[in-house]
């Protein structure tokens, strides 16, 4: 079973973005700084455009109950799961390509750092997605864009990454102080009304409308966007496991390390648009089995590639 609580133990850098009195079962809106895990770097970053496919995994009892990485309790019951880079919480969309089951999720721990695998899924999240037999699927993850900003505005982050480049405002308590208001004793005197003259009657006081208090904190954040359990079932297609060792701008490049995976298996050129830029992808496969991926990624990242990751295309 993939841990996916190995961030902590990593020390990978992460600072709550927002007030820090959203504890208990809310947690903190994270992002993070990047960190290193079994020599491999990763990027916590904001991205509402993220869509990846690979391998999904699930864990369970042995972390049930404890914190995950934004503070939150782990349910392994409640629709949650745990991503390597996207902000905490977050919401996500993952498709099983196995099976064409679909459910949202909610993105609150850090994880998985094992095989390479792209998420690890509550139980009850596998249950539903039809894998918790087997274990791992492949799947699609999509971030959920409107659902992950409406999160972020909750929690006071508005969608941007905490770390060392973000200009904090300075606290009340570094402010200079304000100067004294100058202050004079004011007194009234009801005056009697002049001869002949009657005084007006008093107005009857009027009621003063009160604002009510805006809804803060965790009361707020009690109508945060969460998954509902509704399982979609969209068509399914055939699809094969490659090794991805490389994408470069320069062409030359990318033939240059395909020539050096030869020895391994088939590589192959995919070239990929990515906004404006062309890029010329580096694979080895395509592969059937899972455990000989995974055999493949380990080759691959043993020839000097650590970057190498497993794909589902």
């Amino acid at each position: 079973m993939v841990v996916a609580g190995t961030l902590a133990v990593a020390g990978c850098a992460e600072h709550p973005v927002g007030p820090s009195t959203a504890t208990g079962g809310h947690g903190l809106y994270k992002v993070g700084n990047p960190y290193q895990v079994s020599g491999v770097w990763y990027y916590p970053t904001v991205d509402y455009g993220y869509v990846e496919t690979g391998i999904a995994s699930w864990y369970g009892e042995d972390f049930h109950g404890g914190a995950t990485a934004n503070g939150e309790t782990y349910d392994m019951n409640a629709l949650t799961a745990a991503h390597r880079t996207l902000p905490m919480p977050s919401m996500v969309r993952v498709t099983n390509l196995e099976n064409g089951r679909q459910i949202a999720l909610r993105i609150n721990d850090r994880g998985p750092f094992v095989n390479n695998r792209i998420i690890d899924v509550s139980r009850r999240a596998a249950q539903l997605l039809g894998f918790e037999i087997q274990g791992t699927a492949r799947v699609r993850v999509e971030i959920m864009e409107a659902e992950s900003r409406q999160l972020a505005a909750l929690y006071g982050a508005g969608g941007v990454p905490a770390g060392p480049s973000i200009a904090m405002a300075p606290t009340a308590a570094a402010s200079p102080p304000a100067a004294a208001a100058p202050t004079a004793v004011v007194t009234t005197t009801v005056l009697p009304p002049p001869p002949g003259a009657t005084a007006a009657p008093a107005a009857p006081p009027v009621p003063v409308k009160v604002p009510p208090k805006p809804i803060v904190g965790t009361a707020s954040l009690a109508a945060a966007p969460q998954p509902d359990g509704r399982v979609t079932v969209v068509p399914v297609r055939k699809t094969a496991m490659f090794i991805q060792a490389g994408a470069f701008a320069d062409p030359g490049n990318a033939t240059r390390l395909q020539m050096k995976l030869a020895s391994l298996g088939h590589a192959q050129i995919v070239p990929a648009v990515i906004g404006t830029q062309k890029f010329y992808r580096v694979r080895v496969g395509p592969i059937n089995s899972l455990a000989d991926a995974d055999a493949m990624l380990d080759r691959v990242v043993a020839a000097g590639h650590p970057e190498a990751r497993l794909i589902v295309d």
